[in-house]
């Protein structure tokens, strides 16, 4: 039998569940994450094709930019979904997992863009951009 996760947002309006184990939890610290969520970002990276969505319509899509797009609920507002265009993985915000998520987190990216109110201080790997 297949691993699946599930979660959804805040008001319950999606709900999302995922076939296999997700990837590891990566926080980025970019300006646009930290506006979106008014922290940074922590998400997990999943196959496009392994995400399943119970009601689709109430998932509203914003540009943030000329790569990428933002999902999150019409009715709550919770930020749920990051989709780089042309990639086969949507990236799925790790705090709308339903627990025990069995998530852990791996690194950290967009450090130099971090706000000014906080460290980093978990020891974990930091890069200034996106890794290669």
């Amino acid at each position: 039998m297949s691993e699946e996760h599930t979660g959804g947002c805040l008001c319950g309006a999606v709900r999302f569940s995922i076939r296999g184990k997700p990837g590891p939890v990566v926080g980025c610290h970019c300006s646009q994450c930290r506006r979106q969520t008014g922290f940074y970002y922590a998400a997990v990276n999943v196959p496009r094709t392994a995400l399943s969505v119970e009601d689709e319509k109430a998932v509203r899509w914003y540009r943030s930019s000329e790569e990428a797009r933002r999902g999150f609920c019409s009715n709550c507002g919770s930020a749920l979904f990051w989709q780089g265009d042309g990639r086969s993985e949507v990236s799925v915000m790790a705090g709308t997992f339903d627990e025990p998520s069995g998530l852990a987190f791996s690194h950290h990216i967009y450090c130099a863009d971090k706000g000014d109110f906080y460290e980093i201080t978990d020891g974990l790997p930091q890069y200034d951009r996106y890794p290669v």
